[in-house]
């Protein structure tokens, strides 16, 4: 079996929490309780890529972390990382950019892809990204997709997506 650690970063309340218990559990809960320090969760990528069973273990953190995050012993073994932002809240996006390119800095090479969550919220937000997103977050910098935590679109799919790109690049 492949285990791989994987970090979910972002600003507090983007739906890293909320992500990553619809990814386990299926489910959504419109109240949560903000995640202190780390969680770390199981998921088993079913099916594996390339037909090999494959683990994540996702380290929830809680998203009060700047700089020190990269130097937490929890962190260092990570190989990859899904950076969040809420694409009703601008400012997150900035600092989902400035987060990606401080993984991309500490953990070079490194799986790294950006979630824009909230999808579900369209009507709150442009749909022409070239205007709204940061610079940083524009293509071709990472992958970047489209998520909703409350409906379930394309979290299982971000998620299998890097467990294939780990695999292929054999991290």
């Amino acid at each position: 079996m492949i285990i791989r650690k994987i970090l979910l970063l972002g600003e507090m309340a983007v739906g890293k929490t909320s992500i990553a218990h619809r990814l386990r559990f299926d489910t959504f809960k419109e109240s949560y309780k903000s995640t202190i320090g780390m969680d770390i969760h199981r998921y088993d990528v079913e099916p594996g890529p390339n037909g090999e069973r494959f683990q994540f273990l996702i380290c929830d953190t809680d998203g009060n972390f700047e700089d020190i995050l990269f130097r937490d012993q929890h962190v260092r073994g990570a190989q990859a990382a899904i950076v969040v932002g809420d694409l009703t809240r601008r400012e997150t996006l900035v600092a989902q950019a400035r987060l990606a390119a401080k993984f991309s800095d500490a953990k070079p090479g490194r799986y790294l892809a950006g979630v824009l969550n909230k999808n579900d919220l369209k009507d709150e937000f442009p749909e022409d990204d070239d205007e709204y997103l940061p610079e940083g977050l524009r293509a071709p910098f990472f992958p970047l997709i489209r998520t909703s935590a409350k409906t379930g679109e394309n979290v299982k799919r971000t998620f299998h997506d890097a467990a294939e790109t780990i695999v292929r690049r054999r991290m």
